[in-house]
């Protein structure tokens, strides 16, 4: 906890925001820091609530110990915070930026709407971390002598190659990209997170002896069971990359378009790299001049808002199948965990118009080219009502309704039934292992990350790689020192 009546006398606060006209002129991150005294007033209102379900499972899925770096913080031992941050989030600059903060939802300050700025504490130790110095290399003083290799260098396979580099193993991560990060890098824009958080945090492991290899596709290029061959155990953390299908008539229109091939060519573009990738290639799309409809209301749907808006798109407009949410939640029936409500994205601050009970019925087009989008409202179990139809003008159009797991080409394809894979709720196709010790059906090949629990996010992904990397250095050595 923090001062014992602060919660009492000082008002939540969080870092600020460049105005919309300013942050769409640029791709470059936009949130205005606060001082360090700022953030210890606001370290200071963690209270003594007596259980934290901020660092509980239902609040931090990392099982970051909020109230405990909050209290340092508060008492200006920012060191301690930073040490205590690290022993659960091997990234907390990434999540303190791009994580919605299930934390806060959970926070018992939240029963009054005023929950404690954990976000915003969070991304100030971390950035304090770089700014003292604390973001170096932490070699492991002993060498194991065995030899893991991980495919798939996004938040799973990077937490997992970390901890077992500082076990004192031997690791390698494929990556099918020019350079590492995997969607981290690639399909969140640099505007909720610049790169170059990545590249620091990629020499810290290249100087824990962790050896990235790019530009292979593990499956294609190279073959697993090269791997199995090579290395004492493989991970698989190939991420949820197959689009949900969309089913919707009129998608093969020019200007209709999957969301996340255009937000991997905008991300390369920012990062001066060519736009055609491995397993992204199509001509250029860009926004500049034109009417944008998106079809999704979740956080993907949102990056290609704040993305078209920064390519001088004239009108923006979002669609989304769910009824609008109510604007305040009833706390007593659903707190600590995450609510329903009626949130606005900074990229929708900057001027969507968002359309709620709205479904897409069709894509229309003159001469195989995109011109409007034909939509319809809808009752509360989603079926479209008669005499409601109406057209969107549309000249550019993004589906963006999710992932429905890995893609088939690569390993699924190499090991076919060997690979066992089931069918979630959301009918996503995830590789079979458990969240105890990430064994897949074939021997040796361990899985974790969205390839294995379906689309979630950056927070659940590096606590499953911190998890996977614990259950694979007991495998390897018969008993860990690896947190779980």
């Amino acid at each position: 906890m923090g001062k014992v009546t602060g919660f009492l006398e000082i008002d939540r606060q969080v870092h600020k925001y460049q105005p919309a006209s300013d942050r769409i002129r640029h791709f470059r991150e936009f949130t205005l820091p606060m001082s360090d005294t700022e953030v210890e007033k606001q370290a200071a209102r963690c209270m003594d609530c007596g259980i934290p379900y901020c660092h509980g499972p239902t609040g931090c899925p990392v099982h970051n110990q909020i109230p405990d770096w909050n209290d340092l913080v508060y008492n200006g031992e920012w060191e301690t915070a930073i040490r205590n941050l690290h022993s659960t989030n091997n990234f907390p600059e990434w999540t303190g930026r791009i994580c919605p903060a299930p934390c806060e939802e959970a926070c018992t300050l939240n029963l009054e709407d005023i929950p404690v700025a954990i976000k915003t504490i969070e991304q100030a130790i971390a950035d304090k971390a770089y700014e003292t110095g604390f973001v170096r290399p932490y070699p492991s003083e002993r060498k194991t002598g065995k030899k893991v290799a991980i495919i798939g260098s996004g938040p799973a396979g990077m937490a997992a190659a970390q901890q077992l580099g500082r076990a004192g193993h031997q690791v390698h991560v494929f990556e099918r990209e020019s350079k590492p990060g995997g969607l981290m890098r690639y399909g969140i824009p640099d505007f909720k997170i610049e790169k170059h958080y990545i590249d620091r945090r990629i020499e810290q492991m290249q100087g824990e002896g962790v050896t990235f290899h790019c530009g292979v596709n593990v499956g294609v290029d190279k073959p697993v069971e090269e791997l199995l061959t090579e290395y004492d155990a493989v991970l698989y953390c190939g991420g949820s990359e197959r689009p949900r299908p969309a089913g919707i008539p009129g998608a093969g229109l020019e200007g209709v378009h999957d969301a996340m091939p255009y937000l991997v060519q905008q991300n390369r573009r920012v990062g001066g790299e060519d736009i055609q990738s491995v397993a992204w290639a199509a001509d250029p799309i860009l926004a500049g001049g034109k009417h944008v409809v998106v079809v999704g209301g979740g956080d993907t749907a949102s990056d290609c808002v704040g993305t078209a808006f920064r390519q001088g798109a004239v009108r923006v407009t979002q669609l989304d199948i769910r009824p609008r949410p109510p604007e305040k939640e009833d706390k007593l029936a659903v707190w600590p965990y995450w609510a329903t409500k009626m949130r606005t994205s900074s990229s929708q601050a900057e001027g969507a118009d968002r359309e709620f009970q709205v479904a897409t019925l069709e894509f229309i087009g003159e001469d195989g080219v995109l011109t409007g989008v034909k939509c319809c409202e809808v009752d509360e179990k989603r079926k479209p009502i008669a005499g409601t139809e109406f057209i969107i003008k549309a000249d550019l159009a993004f589906i963006a309704i999710g992932f429905s797991g890995p893609l088939d080409e690569g390993v699924l394809n190499e090991f076919g039934e060997r690979l066992k894979t089931n069918t979630d709720r959301r009918n996503s196709v995830n590789v079979v292992a458990n969240d105890r010790d990430y064994r897949t059906s074939v021997d040796r090949l361990f899985s974790a990350g969205d390839v294995r629990r379906g689309q979630s996010l950056v927070v659940w992904a590096i606590r499953e790689g911190r998890q996977a990397a614990h259950a694979i250095d007991e495998f390897l050595m018969g008993t860990t020192l690896l947190p779980r």
